[in-house]
């Protein structure tokens, strides 16, 4: 799989709307998507529920604009909202153009909580990154209330923007991705048990890693290209590791069915876990490793420990 990275203009509005049913989620974002529309030539994407993505459309069908809908958010999605990040991007890459901008409207999932609601805080802490530079206006739309205390605090804290009076004003309470993830602690995703493999290796010995990760395609079933995607992913990772966190590191690998995973684990620390979520220059030499792993992977998951640093890499057949 070929991957570009291209410069990329200024552009990405992250804006933070308080409605608590669909009703005032439409009067509150209809006017400005119709503004952008009107201003800008805007394309609409809709990632909301049943019921506000009918009354939008409802809405907004005078406009006559163009309304797409971005991938739903699975259960499952809840396991790294930094992913679903890197997926964001791809899709509002794609869609966007410098004279054709993409407006979104967003919505929280409550189903998509988890235990602590940390999916969403990292979540849009990682748009910041991912979307940073693209031509993109974002309306997330949060209740005023939500059942976790912490969403509705990290909303405030992860978008600089917030619409009041009709109109999206600066937001104080905004901070940077570094400053978000160093005030609440994410927990890591969950445990998988004892891997199928297990080894070390130092800078020396990444073509054992190749060949164990290798090996585990076949025994998923994965197509060759599938198959290469995740060696070459994991092998960027695993360089990185040794390159730049310890002179040795540990692959673990779990084999399922239809589904592999390998972990990445190094004694090194990173100053910010959300890494590799922004494409790098054309002329930046060095540092594209995790940024390209991402897009080889359905799944790349950054996290920190009293261990070192851990990067979780899953595929599915």
């Amino acid at each position: 799989m070929k991957v570009n990275a291209a410069p990329r203009p200024p552009g990405f509005v992250h804006g933070l709307v308080h409605a608590d049913d669909h009703h005032e989620l439409v009067e509150r974002v209809a006017p400005l998507a119709v503004a952008a529309v009107r201003d800008t030539g805007s394309q609409l994407a809709l990632a909301v529920s049943e019921a506000a993505e009918q009354a939008l459309r409802a809405e907004l069908s005078g406009t006559r604009a163009a309304i797409g809908r971005l991938t739903s958010l699975t259960r499952p999605a809840r396991e790294s909202g930094q992913t679903v990040a890197a997926w964001r991007a791809r899709e509002l890459r794609a869609l966007s153009s410098a004279d054709r901008p993409v407006f979104v409207v967003a919505e929280h999932d409550a189903e998509l909580d988890g235990v602590d609601g940390s999916f969403w805080i990292e979540l849009e802490a990682a748009l910041n990154i991912s979307l940073g530079g693209l031509p993109v206006t974002q309306l997330c739309v949060y209740p005023r209330l939500p059942l976790h205390g912490a969403v509705g605090d990290g909303a405030f804290a992860t978008h600089p923007v917030r619409l009041r009076g009709g109109e999206l004003v600066h937001n104080p309470a905004h901070r940077s991705p570094g400053e978000v993830l160093t005030e609440w602690a994410l927990a890591p995703p969950h445990l998988l048990g004892p891997p199928d493999v297990r080894l070390q290796y130092n800078t020396f010995e990444l073509a054992r890693v190749r060949d164990a990760v290798e090996g585990a395609t076949r025994s998923c079933r994965f197509d060759p290209v599938r198959g290469e995607d995740m060696v070459q992913a994991v092998n960027e990772v695993a360089t990185n590791a040794v390159e730049h966190g310890a002179p040795e590191a540990g692959l673990s690998v779990w084999v399922g069915a239809d589904e592999l995973v390998c972990e990445v684990h190094d004694p090194g620390q990173i100053a910010l876990p959300l890494i590799g979520l922004a494409p790098p220059h054309p002329s930046q030499p060095r540092g594209r490793g995790t940024w390209i792993a991402r897009q080889l992977c359905d799944s790349l998951h950054v996290w920190q420990a009293g261990d070192g640093t851990h990067v979780r890499l899953l595929s599915r057949a």
